[in-house]
Parts: C-alpha cells; structure tokens; sequence
C-alpha cells in the first residue's frame, strides 16, 4: 500500500477508526478522530498489545510479512457497553515495509442482530418442535378414535364420508351386574379395574383383526371388516371373544373383583362414519351392531350368543348349539372345540 493509498484511506475512514502502526516496535503512531474516540488520544509509546491483549501479536507479523495483510475482530468496554469492532491490517509498500494501516470498523450493531438472529432461530427451532410434538399427539388421539384409513381421508379432506361395509362381523361385551359392582367399590377402583381390562381386550383383538370401535361404561364394541375388507371377519371376532372370556376367567382368579363377561356376535351390514363436528368419533351402526347388542343382553354370563349368519363363516374349531330366538332372529350359543381326548 502506497503513501497515497494511505491518504486516501484516511480521508474515507469517516466512521471507521485508523491508526499507523509501527510494526518494528508495535506501537501506535497517528490516529484518526473516531479511532481517538474509542481508544484514547494519541500517544506515541502507546503499545498495541495493551491496547488489545487478546491479539497475537506473533501472528499479526507473521501475517503482514508473508500476505501484507491480517484481519481479526476484538470487543472492549465503551462507557459501560462492550463494543466489537473488525480490525484490518495492511502493510505499507514504502517506508521499508515497516508501517501497516489498522482499519477499525464498528460491528457491534452487526454481531447484536446476529445474536438476535440465533436466538430467533433458537426459538423457531423450539417452536417448531413443540408444534410437532402437539400435532403427533392431535394424531396419536385422532388414532385412538378412528382407524387410520378414516383419520387420513379426515385430515386431507375435512370429512369422513359414511359408507356401507358389508360383510363385516360385530362383537359387543358387557359386564353382568356392572351397576352393582359401581355401588361396591370407590369410582377409582372401577375405572382403574376398567382400563386395565379394555387395554387387554384391545391387544387380543388387534392380535385376530378386530378394532374397537367405541366404549361406554361397560359396554364395549369391537368390529372386523371395517374399514378394510376382511375375509376371515367372523372367526377374527370369534376368536376375540374366545380369548376375551379366557383372559378375564383367569383374570378373575387373581383379583378380588370378579366380572363376569357376556358377549354377542354378528354379522351382516353396518354404517361408518365420523360422527359429530366438535367433539367426533368414529361410529359404526346398523343391523349387525344392534343384533349383537341383543344377543348380548340375552347371553349366559362367560358366554358366547351369536347369530345365525356368523355361524355360516366359523369352521370347525368352534361348537355351536341352538338357543331361544331374540328379537324373532335365530341365535346360537358359542364356545371353543374342546379337544378329543386321547385313544386309550
């Protein structure tokens, strides 16, 4: 760099702060208005190194002797705020080569907006995943109300169009003398005792095909067929309830409440949908869902009440036996094939 390029310089450094450093002593020489301002009046014995003590030195000369050029960045206290400025060093051409340029500008306003930046950044980062995390429990719950294939039309569409799903098989269970139990024991118990019940009758069914559709109290509903087409629908719910009274029986043996399960099978036609605009579930209704109601309600209790059309779908590892009609439909009683004993 030139003496004129020099001059030059300091002429345009309006708000930037210059000063001449002898790099055979590094001390400061001349400085500008602005670098004067920051830093204190000029002072020849002045040392570059008090002036920034976290500079290496070593590595400014070796910079400016193999490139003529060494830039940092460095912070200190002005009046009570902390002040970074970049600092540009620049080797002169003349005078051996034995007097750089020091160039200060102030970023400090530029390092404050960057720091707001990564703290911006920092919290839209938060934010988004607390919006994840809130919208994989929106789904988690949406899931637990309707199969996936309803919850997806749902989310693309807004809308869970009703149709009609035919041949599909319904299991409804309920508990003999429920009321009485809920006047014997803390409601806490009962609902405890409840979730821990439909949770297992959940995992058995998911085990044959089967989807709980709804719950109330101790009603408890559970379809396949619905709302993908299943072949094996009838022995899916016959062998959900199998292992419904299975489970309970020895459930039973361990607990000191003992329910006493009832359930009806049917299969036929049903509706589904999504029913409601605020508070919605999906629902599924129709011939087959009030049949097995009523084949419940007249069921033995740890027994089994079909209908006539789901005997038509089970094979032989199942044991029907005819029972009293109800509501002027045939009804079947059915139970697991018990083994044959062994030849003798």
């Amino acid at each position: 760099m030139s003496i004129e390029a020099i001059n030059e310089q300091l002429l345009r450094a309006i708000g930037v702060g210059v000063a001449l450093v002898d790099l055979s002593t590094m001390t400061l020489g001349f400085r500008n208005d602005t670098f004067a301002e920051w830093f204190g009046p000029q002072d020849n014995s002045s040392k570059l190194g008090e002036l920034f003590p976290a500079i290496d030195m070593d590595e400014i000369q070796k910079s400016l002797r193999t490139s003529g050029r060494y830039t940092t960045e460095a912070s200190f206290k002005l009046r009570r705020r902390t002040m970074t400025v970049a600092m540009e060093f620049n080797r002169a051409a003349q005078q051996g080569g034995s007097i750089a340029v020091l160039v200060c500008q102030n970023i400090t306003r530029i390092k404050e907006l960057e720091s707001m930046i990564d703290s911006y950044s920092v919290m839209v980062e938060r934010n988004t995943r607390e919006i994840k995390r809130e919208k994989d429990q929106v789904e988690k719950l949406l899931l637990d109300m309707m199969p996936r294939s309803a919850y997806e039309e749902y989310k693309s569409f807004g809308i869970v169009a009703p149709r009609v799903f035919e041949p599909v098989s319904v299991l409804a269970l309920d508990f003999v003398d429920f009321d009485a139990l809920i006047a014997k024991h803390e409601p806490g118990v009962i609902v405890s005792e409840l979730n821990d019940i439909y949770s297992a009758l959940d995992r058995i069914g998911e085990q044959f095909g089967c989807q709980r559709i709804r719950t109330h109290g101790d009603s408890y509903i559970s379809v396949s067929g619905v709302p993908d087409a299943e072949p094996e629908h009838a022995m899916a719910v016959a062998n959900a309830a199998v292992r419904f009274l299975r489970y309970l029986k020895q459930r039973n043996d361990s607990h000191p409440i003992r329910w006493q399960p009832r359930v009806g099978l049917a299969a036929g036609e049903v509706v589904g949908s999504v029913v409601g605009v605020q508070r919605y579930i999906y629902d599924v209704f129709g011939p087959a869902v009030s049949r097995a109601l009523s084949l419940r309600r007249v069921a033995a209790p740890m027994s089994i009440r079909g209908d006539a059309a789901i005997s038509e779908f089970l094979d032989d590892t199942f044991d029907f036996q005819d029972c009293p009609a109800v509501d002027g439909v045939k009804s079947i009683c059915v139970s697991e094939r018990s083994a044959a004993p062994a030849a003798g």
